[in-house]
């Protein structure tokens, strides 16, 4: 999900006297450094990876800190902040597959706006056309993924899961 930086639909960090040591996979979601390691571990996947080569190609910059885990306040998974980067939400995550889908589906909202002079973040016919080529190119949209969110409709499965994204 991108997001303007208005803040719509932020992802948020809580307050720094969150305990960070203490693992809350129990609890649905995982720790600040769990996370971050998990996106480190993301940084080596071959889709990860051929995206920011790409990007660094186009001319977008994006520093060693363009990727962080965050806890967020919102029932979001991350989201692609203009002038910051990308926020996984450690709080929602529980496997490596959830932060690499999310790292790679960020980074194609990241090279949009890196390369469409004119993307406006408000309009919601530039930020619908960017969700759903986020979501083509990530692999959100594939039907194994929707199989396993516990959706079994397979034909025609795409025009029901832009309805179900963040547009």
């Amino acid at each position: 999900m991108a997001e303007e930086t208005t803040g719509k639909k932020t992802a948020t960090s809580k307050p720094s006297n969150v305990s960070k040591s203490f693992s809350s996979y129990g609890n649905g979601g995982m720790t600040i450094d769990e996370c971050q390691d998990m996106i480190s571990k993301s940084l080596g996947t071959p889709t990860v990876k051929f995206l920011r080569e790409h990007l660094e190609k186009a001319g977008c910059i994006i520093g060693e800190k363009f990727i962080k885990a965050v806890d967020c306040d919102k029932q979001i998974s991350g989201g692609y902040v203009r002038g910051e980067g990308i926020l996984v939400c450690s709080n929602h995550m529980k496997i490596q597959d959830e932060v690499n889908q999310v790292v790679i589906h960020e980074l194609i909202h990241a090279y949009d706006d890196c390369r469409a002079a004119n993307l406006d973040w408000a309009n919601c016919a530039h930020h619908a056309c960017s969700e759903i080529r986020a979501g083509h190119l990530s692999g959100d949209c594939h039907y194994k993924r929707e199989l396993l969110r516990g959706y079994s409709k397979i034909r025609g499965h795409e025009q029901t899961l832009s309805f179900l994204l963040d547009i």
